[in-house]
């Protein structure tokens, strides 16, 4: 009876210690995540996305059966799991970790997230500086929320792409 308790104690606080930090575990819903990888921005082959918050890992998946490597960056270690265990392939990588202390790859093309309104400036503002750092063009693509004060390149009133570009001259 007292390793139940345990296992409530631990799936209580994964997800409370994350809800405070960042956005609620949602799952994201399949067709309209495919519509949004096949027409706002056509995921392929030569794209590596981020995925911050990644939750059960059904972005990665997604991104990886159009041939594209995925990175996934989640908080809550009971998701990790679920993650890894329902995501083998080689072209899916998980973290156990905050994406605000991760320096992302310098491959990235596109960093996807569902980041509530109280996360998504930051959320943004990460993407800019993995933009800035990298010197190059990046893609923001949010479920959900917009950003405040940035118009989107493509929308479908669920999914809004962003064109982010590097604050100041780096790497060619």
């Amino acid at each position: 009876m007292a390793s139940w308790l345990w296992i409530i104690f631990f799936v209580v606080v994964s997800f409370g210690f994350v809800v405070l930090r960042g956005a609620p575990y949602v799952p994201t819903k399949r067709k309209p995540l495919q519509e949004a990888l096949d027409n706002l921005y056509p995921l392929g082959e030569n794209d590596v996305l981020v995925d911050i918050g990644s939750g059960d890992g059904i972005v990665l998946r997604e991104a990886a059966k159009r041939g594209a490597r995925a990175i996934g960056y989640e908080l809550n270690p009971l998701l990790v799991l679920i993650s890894r265990l329902l995501s083998r392939s080689p072209l899916i990588t998980i973290r156990l970790g905050d994406y605000l202390y991760a320096t992302l790859p310098e491959e990235t093309t596109v960093i996807y997230t569902f980041g509530e309104s109280r996360d998504i400036r930051r959320m943004y503002q990460k993407a800019e500086q993995t933009a800035t750092l990298h010197g190059k063009h990046l893609y923001f693509l949010s479920f959900g929320f917009k950003v405040p004060g940035k118009k989107p390149v493509k929308d479908n009133g669920l999914f809004y792409l962003y064109k982010l570009k590097p604050l100041h001259r780096g790497k060619a």
